[in-house]
């Protein structure tokens, strides 16, 4: 019916119904007369009655709502339709992309549109959020055709893999600067900028550090070396100057302490030791392993440096740095700062695993979760202050220009 009511202009409409009116008394009845009339305008006698009976509400001649009401009514429902679907979408895009006011990034409103366009439609989702609808359907047509893609979106694609192969071989704490830095490493030429766009739109951040716990217990009665360091942590060679401290991790099981020694010239951790209690014997246990592997062979050339911790301070482990030729050095009480090397490992330790990867059961997964970390950390990992290299790196460089002075000569 509405099909048929449509080929009728408005001026066809209401001259039909008015004819009906006029001549309805020159009928037997008033279907006679809309009868008659629709033959010869070409339209079904239903349709013509249906006019008649619509002008009649309309001018109140007959129960019924007008047309002009009825049709605001049908614009309000259609309105409040809108409306409500509006608010449901715009209830589940908060929870999608989360509180904080800015624009959300367009590849995270694609994949939602992506996930609601069944539900809502595309254009619908597009009225609520601050995209074009044209915006969406390109994106769509660029998926199905990679060539139709810019080339710095082409070229996103290529690197957002090797981004996220990077971030997670890094025990997923590098941030951008370090990022980059890898990736220029491995011979990837580009911009730092570009590694922050890459790791914002894919939702990668590199750990966090946060406050440091103090866990020395000093004993203030005990006889004290001298402190040879000053705060001056650097030193021109390999095996001149290491420094010690030691953390604690909580576990379901208790407590666990891990000590490490770190030579300060490529800030390489050169021995480290997980125990189960905090006795002198464990920071001992790690100074051994240093001696062990580093095998410092110039007597009287390194100097240890620690702060007042009773560990460090106790006769066996005195004992151990006299027998091998190691000039004790320690630190003032209550000041990190002295021992702010040491510290800074700590905390680098703290946050890319023990805090990252917690909550922990158990000794064992501490104590192997730290042996991967130090493999990585003096192998693998880059450090501003030495150049952006690993610890190892740094060291083996340095031998390797000795050793080519020494050929010289």
């Amino acid at each position: 019916m509405s099909k048929t009511t449509n080929k009728f202009a408005p001026e066809v409409r209401e001259r039909a119904v008015r004819m009906v009116l006029d001549h309805e008394r020159d009928h037997p009845s008033r279907w006679a007369a809309v009868v008659s009339i629709a033959e010869k305008i070409g339209c079904v006698p239903q349709t013509l009655h249906e006019w008649v009976k619509k002008a009649e509400v309309n001018s109140g001649k007959r129960a019924g709502v007008p047309t002009e009401v009825a049709d605001k009514m049908k614009a309000l429902e259609r309105e409040v339709r809108e409306l409500r679907q509006a608010n449901e979408i715009l209830r589940k895009a908060s929870a999608y992309f989360c509180p904080g006011g800015a624009r959300p990034p367009v590849p995270a409103m694609i994949t939602f549109i992506d996930d609601h366009r069944e539900a809502y439609g595309v254009e619908p989702i597009c009225r609520v959020l601050p995209i074009a609808p044209s915006t969406y359907f390109e994106r769509v047509a660029q998926r199905q055709d990679p060539m139709r893609l810019s080339a710095r979106a082409q070229r996103d694609e290529v690197l957002k893999p090797e981004v996220a192969r990077v971030f997670a071989e890094n025990f997923a704490v590098y941030g951008v600067r370090k990022v980059w830095r890898q990736m220029m490493r491995e011979g990837f030429p580009v911009a730092r900028c570009t590694i922050e766009r890459l790791t914002r739109d894919m939702g990668l951040q590199g750990v966090i550090r946060g406050k440091p716990v103090r866990t020395t217990m000093s004993d203030k009665a005990a006889p004290c070396p001298l402190d040879h360091v000053n705060r001056r942590f650097y030193a021109p060679a390999p095996n001149m100057l290491w420094v010690s401290d030691f953390t604690y991790v909580a576990t379901w099981a208790g407590f666990v302490y891990v000590a490490f020694v770190i030579d300060t010239y490529a800030r390489r951790i050169v021995g480290w030791r997980a125990s189960r209690t905090a006795h002198a014997s464990f920071v001992l246990d790690a100074l051994k392993r240093a001696l062990h592997d580093r095998r410092p062979t110039h007597r009287g050339g390194l100097t240890h440096h620690s702060d007042r911790g009773s560990q460090y301070l106790s006769i066996k482990y005195t004992e151990r740095l006299a027998e091998a030729g190691i000039e004790p050095s320690v630190g003032s009480v209550g000041d990190s700062y002295d021992n702010a090397l040491a510290e800074t490992i700590n905390g680098l330790y703290k946050a890319e695993v023990i805090h990252r990867r917690g909550p922990w059961r158990s000794f064992e997964a501490v104590e192997y979760a730290t042996l991967e970390w130090v493999d990585w950390f003096n192998h693998r990992g880059l450090l501003e202050p030495i150049g952006n290299i690993p610890p190892a790196e740094a060291a083996e460089q340095y031998y390797a220009a000795a050793d080519a002075v020494d050929m010289a000569a």
